[in-house]
C-alpha cells in the first residue's frame, strides 16, 4: 500500500515554527515523517486516534514528548499532518 503526505500550508508554517525552536528535534521529525509515509503502522509511531476535542485526529509519535497529530483517511491513503508539537499542547 501505498501513502501520501499531503501538507497544507498552515502545517508547513507549524512545522518550521517547532523546529526554529527544536532544531535538535529535525533529524527525529524527519524520520517521522518518512516512517509515516512508508508505514503509518509501525509500532514505533503508536499511531492513535484521539479523543475529545481533537476527536477525528490521530497521533503518531516523534519521541515520548513531541508527536504530529494529523487526518488519517484509510480510503484515499492519504495523510494530512494539522500540527507538531508537544503531547500537552491543546492542538
Amino acid at each position: 500500500m501505498s501513502w501520501s503526505l499531503i501538507f497544507t500550508e498552515q502545517y508547513e508554517k507549524r512545522a518550521r515554527r517547532f523546529l526554529k525552536h527544536h532544531p535538535d528535534m529535525e533529524k527525529q521529525y524527519l524520520k517521522t515523517l518518512q516512517l509515516l509515509e512508508a508505514n503509518p503502522f509501525h509500532p514505533s509511531l503508536r499511531l492513535h486516534p484521539l479523543t475529545g476535542r481533537l476527536a477525528g485526529l490521530h497521533s503518531v509519535s516523534i519521541n515520548l514528548s513531541y508527536r504530529i497529530t494529523l487526518e488519517f483517511m484509510i480510503q484515499g491513503e492519504e495523510i494530512i499532518p494539522v500540527n507538531v508539537g508537544d503531547h500537552d499542547s491543546g492542538f
